[in-house]
């Protein structure tokens, strides 16, 4: 209960002090409680201050109990204002609903049994239940709507602070990124070159003299690990590299000088190059025959990204069959469409044991080469036992790219959906229930006002049957359940020897006349008709003792 702030204190103090203003005002001698009594009720809502921040739900009890001890309609003037005060303050600190709910529902349940009790009216049941909606559940629901509010802008700040930290990174985020998808290229690059040397080592494995085509192939074989040397040192250059831009080799590399490579270092590999579009005079177009110099890859070049993808295709499963399927043959189409360039890449059945088998990351980063050129990638193995690797890519400059999967939403996003949902939600529950709440109030009270009319209604017929002198016990035989419980506005107050009056409707839905019935010593001493204007009466049927 100890304040961590001296502002806290300061606050709390002036809410106890407002608070007992009521209290202190309504005491003796102004015709209220005792100051003995308004002292303990200001003690009392002193706890309750103090409790208020740790414990706020009983705080309110506090409240509620002060209130009903003073009235049992719980509206009373002392209260009404640590009511209101405390029903804000527990929704605007509670952390949870549940309990609150949960204590106004045993609140209104239990009140029945209260009255009971004490031998009150149950019919004043509703009316309790009114004053507790009114005076407690809508400043909850409003202290509620602030709370959850409050989270709303205070997560959001979160987020703004979130993103500007993120900001900070974005420069480095997007050169990394882009570093690595060029040590990626690269990687694939020195691995095609790698396979080819493996395959040259393999063929002079097999062969036992060493004659001069095989120390000219040696030689190839160091030429090529020094240029793939070579190639290591750029890659790491560009990973340690800062403000230098990395080299992307092989620039300008063609499918066919990719295919020559490989077929001189021994891999069994052919090419077929193919132009189905239609030529000037209705027949296929000039760069039609298979292996032209001029075919689909040459004289009508492709968009950049979409070369670099139909290379990137070749280049990716040819590496993978000279590693995974070694001795296998090797046949490559690649097909010029009218709108499109299909690339087919498919290898036999493996004649000696595969390397160590791969984890599939290449054929991944090759889909997302595709898809963002625009096309689209298969790829699986065949019956015979090969492997089959197909992408049909856009021959368009500007086709767009295949849309990406969408991402998930990110944390941050999630909790500012889930507090716009209960912003939401309380603005529905802080404007519903109060509306339904009026709407099942009023037809309570429409057939509580009901019940009431009928219990104070005196026929004509019972009023003329009395008499003056009859006992009390005699006339309560004719008379209603239920008297008025207070003498009609604008009637003249009662004269000074007619005793103990009582009031009862004339008409069931006419407040401006009542049957005015006075005892005096257990005897009827006068029965009188009387309406809301002042010193008028009903002669017919007015008698006096």
């Amino acid at each position: 209960m100890r304040r961590e702030r001296t502002r806290d204190t300061l606050a709390d103090l002036a809410l106890w002090a407002v608070l007992c203003c009521p209290v202190l005002l309504w005491s003796a001698p102004s015709g209220g409680a005792p100051w003995a009594v308004s002292a303990a009720g200001c003690a009392l809502l002193g706890l309750a201050v103090l409790l208020c921040r740790r414990a706020p739900l009983l705080s309110l009890g506090i409240a509620v109990a002060l209130s009903a001890l003073e009235h049992p309609q719980l509206i009373s003037p002392e209260y009404t204002l640590a009511l209101l005060v405390f029903g804000c303050l527990t929704g605007r600190r509670s952390p949870r609903a549940r309990p609150a709910a949960l204590a106004f529902a045993a609140l209104a349940a239990s009140w029945p049994l209260v009255l009971l009790a004490t031998g009150g009216d149950l019919w004043k049941w509703p009316g309790q239940i009114a004053a507790v909606f009114f005076a407690v559940v809508v400043p909850w629901l409003v202290g509620r709507y602030t709370r959850q509010y409050a989270e709303l802008v205070r997560t959001g700040w979160e987020l703004a602070e979130r993103m500007e930290r993120e900001q900070r990174a974005v420069a480095d985020r997007e050169r990394l990124r882009e570093r690595s998808r060029i040590a990626g290229d690269m990687h694939d690059s020195l691995g095609h070159d790698l396979s080819l040397i493996a395959v040259r080592a393999a063929a002079l494995e097999v062969d036992r003299t060493l004659s001069g085509p095989q120390r000219e192939a040696a030689g190839e074989l160091r030429r090529a690990a020094a240029d793939a040397t070579a190639r290591l040192r750029d890659i790491v250059g560009v990973l340690r590299a800062d403000g230098e831009r990395a080299p992307t080799t092989p620039v300008g590399d063609t499918v066919r000088a990719l295919v020559d490579r490989a077929r001189d270092a021994g891999l069994e590999i052919t090419l077929a190059e193919e132009d189905t579009r239609p030529g000037p005079d209705g027949g296929p177009g000039p760069d039609g025959g298979p292996g032209s110099d001029s075919g689909p890859h040459g004289a009508s070049p492709l968009p950049e990204m979409v070369d670099r993808a139909v290379h990137r295709v070749v280049q990716e499963a040819v590496t993978n069959a000279a590693r995974h399927a070694p001795g296998a043959a090797v046949a490559v189409a690649v097909v010029r469409e009218p709108e499109a360039v299909r690339v087919t890449v498919g290898s036999g059945p493996a004649r000696r044991a595969p390397g160590r088998p791969g984890n599939g990351s290449g054929l991944v980063g090759l889909d997302e080469r595709v898809r963002l050129a625009g096309g689209s990638l298969a790829h699986g193995p065949r019956a015979d036992g090969g492997f089959t690797v197909e992408a049909r890519l856009p021959a368009a400059a500007d086709h767009p790219g295949t849309p990406a999967p969408p991402s998930p939403a990110t944390t941050s996003e999630r909790e500012l959906d889930r507090a716009r949902r209960r912003v939401r939600r309380g603005l529905w529950q802080a404007i519903t229930v109060p509306v339904v709440a009026l709407a099942v109030l009023g037809v309570a009270f429409f057939f509580i006002d009901e019940h009431f009319r009928n219990r104070s209604l005196l026929e004509r017929e019972r009023y003329d049957l009395l008499r003056i002198g009859d006992t009390r016990a005699d006339a309560d035989t004719r008379l209603p359940e239920q008297a008025l419980e207070q003498r009609p506005p604008g009637v003249d107050p009662e004269p000074a020897d007619a005793g103990e009056c009582r009031y009862y409707r004339v008409r069931k839905y006419s407040d401006d006349s009542a049957y005015r019935l006075c005892f005096r010593d257990d005897r009827l001493v006068s029965k009188t008709v009387v309406e809301d204007v002042p010193n008028e009466e009903f002669r017919d049927g007015a008698d006096s003792g």
